[in-house]
């Protein structure tokens, strides 16, 4: 279970294995980890598999490679990561459990006083999880819904966020990891099984 909130920012170092695992570099990370742990990569839930000096090392399933962008990284991309959360953590932004729901694709930028708008298209399929001034994960990082369209959604970033994930470098076009409201996803499904 994560929250949101990145902490640490990777840099994609390559695939190993075809794509079934692949290595982030991340100065000083490695040391606190172990063998087993899960990591929030880009949004999406992933074990350890080992180490090398900076560089994490992650199995990639099939599953993951097909359902998220993991598959298409290029050398050197900026990567949010996210420990998991602990019981003595605050709960700062909204639950996530790393599961991304599909891949959305960044459609507009927008500057604004204090930050930047962000436009991302979504699959239809998501529609039903989205509500005005509700959660969503970009890329793992906790964010509120500002505006909502049938087919899209706006997202304030405020110059903290820019500068804690790799949000800012996004350019129209690029792909990200939509995760949606965990609880509104629990709603949806028990009030959609309970409607005759």
């Amino acid at each position: 279970m994560f929250t949101g909130i990145i902490a640490h920012q990777g840099r994609f170092r390559g695939y190993r294995k075809g794509r079934s695992e692949m290595a982030v570099e991340v100065p000083g990370l490695a040391a606190k980890l172990a063998t087993g742990d899960s990591v929030a990569v880009n949004g999406v839930c992933l074990t350890l598999t080992g180490t090398d000096r900076d560089a994490l090392r992650f199995d990639l399933s099939r599953e993951t490679l097909a359902k998220t962008t993991l598959g298409a990284l290029k050398t050197g991309d900026r990567l949010n990561l996210e420990l998991p959360l602990t019981l003595a953590a605050p709960l700062g932004g909204h639950l996530v459990s790393g599961h991304v729901d599909g891949v959305g694709k960044v459609i507009r930028w927008s500057s604004r006083p204090g930050g930047k708008r962000l436009g991302v298209s979504f699959p239809a399929a998501l529609r039903p999880f989205f509500v005005p001034k509700g959660s969503v994960a970009v890329d793992g990082a906790s964010l509120t819904i500002a505006s909502l369209g049938p087919s899209s959604f706006e997202v304030e970033l405020i110059p903290t966020t820019l500068a804690a994930t790799n949000l800012g470098a996004l350019r129209p076009g690029a792909s990200v990891n939509l995760e949606c409201d965990m609880v509104g996803k629990y709603l949806y499904n028990w009030l959609s099984r309970s409607i005759p």
